[in-house]
């Protein structure tokens, strides 16, 4: 990896910058060099909202995400808006809940993210962790032992045995979902 351009995006109040803050963190304890940034509506809640972070082995050279390697959504709005903005073996992580089936797009990873905080978890504040946990699955951009100290540095105190869980979660979704795709190329 030389750089990897990601875009977290959905709508205010899903934790999404703080999700970027933690991604950014734990490249910078792997010891890559990375940059934040993040832009939201006027509304603090319901708004659009998104974090661009840019993870490197190399100088960072402009601070904004051109092209995304990765863009993972959590809200319709947030994935019509970006999923044209793509590299060209770009991934998209989406919520399949709240997104339709998109024939057009190139590699789309459909996953139960919000559903998965909402019912294994039990809180639906989680989401934003679990989907640090598919990133980290799907793109080995960051160690696990790094995301997981970024997220303990970062979450509430009394939430990171829940937080935890989340991150474990988010692996364990990408697990399950490659050993599906993989078992009905078997067939």
């Amino acid at each position: 990896m030389s750089s990897i351009e990601i875009r977290l995006s959905g709508s205010g109040g899903q934790g999404l910058i703080l999700a970027g803050i933690i991604l950014a963190e734990a490249a910078i304890l792997d010891g890559k060099n990375s940059v934040q940034s993040q832009s939201y509506g006027p509304e603090a809640r319901g708004g659009s909202s998104k974090a661009e972070i840019i993870i490197s082995d190399e100088y960072i050279t402009y601070p904004k995400v051109l092209k995304p390697d990765v863009l993972l959504t959590l809200a319709p709005s947030a994935y019509l808006c970006y999923k044209n903005d793509m590299k060209e073996n770009g991934i998209i992580i989406i919520d399949e809940s709240i997104i339709p089936n998109d024939e057009d797009a190139q590699k789309v990873v459909r996953l139960p993210i919000i559903k998965t905080a909402q019912e294994v978890i039990g809180r639906a504040f989680v989401a934003n962790i679990i989907s640090l946990g598919v990133i980290a699955e799907l793109t080995n951009v960051v160690t696990k032992e790094s995301l997981e100290r970024a997220v303990l540095n970062r979450v509430p105190p009394g939430t990171e045995e829940i937080n935890k869980r989340a991150l474990t979660e988010g692996y364990n979704l990408v697990k399950m979902r490659c050993s599906e795709i993989w078992q009905k190329q078997m067939i």
